[in-house]
C-alpha cells in the first residue's frame, strides 16, 4: 500500500511539473508576442510594462513553486493588484465612477490582505511540523 501512495504521490508531482513547464514556456512566448507588438508599434506604454511585469511575476510564481513545491500566496495577489491597475489604466475613459471605485476598493482589498498574510507569517510562523 506505502508503494502506491508513492508512485501516486510521483506521479501527481510528474504532472505539476509538466504543466508548471507549459505555463513557463506559453508566459515566455507570451512574452515574445508582447515585445515584438511593441517593436512593431515602436512604442512602449505604460499598459504594456504592466503586462510584462505581470508575466514576470508568472514567471517568479512557477521558479517559486518548481524550488519550494508550495505557491506563495502572496504572488496571485500581487498579479491580482497589477491586473487591476492594467484594466484600470487601459479603460479609464469608458468606465463610470462606480467602477473605477469598485477597481480601487478591489486592489484595496487585495493589498489589505497582502498585509495580513506578510503580519501573519512573521508574527504567527509556521512550525516546521505544520505543511502549508
Amino acid at each position: 500500500m506505502r508503494n502506491i501512495n508513492k508512485l501516486g504521490h510521483k506521479a501527481i508531482s510528474v504532472v505539476e511539473d509538466i504543466g508548471l513547464i507549459i505555463i513557463a514556456i506559453a508566459t515566455v512566448i507570451a512574452v515574445g508576442i508582447e515585445v515584438a507588438t511593441m517593436l512593431k508599434a515602436r512604442t512602449v506604454t505604460l499598459a504594456d510594462l504592466l503586462l510584462l511585469f505581470i508575466y514576470l511575476e508568472v514567471l517568479t510564481m512557477v521558479a517559486i513553486y518548481l524550488d519550494s513545491g508550495k505557491l506563495p500566496v502572496r504572488m496571485p495577489m500581487y498579479i491580482a493588484i497589477v491586473a487591476l491597475a492594467r484594466y484600470l489604466i487601459l479603460d479609464m475613459k469608458s468606465l463610470d465612477n462606480w467602477r473605477i471605485l469598485g477597481i480601487a476598493f478591489a486592489i484595496l482589498l487585495i493589498s489589505l490582505a497582502v498585509l495580513v498574510h506578510r503580519y501573519g507569517h512573521s508574527k504567527l510562523p509556521y512550525n516546521n511540523t505544520h505543511e502549508n
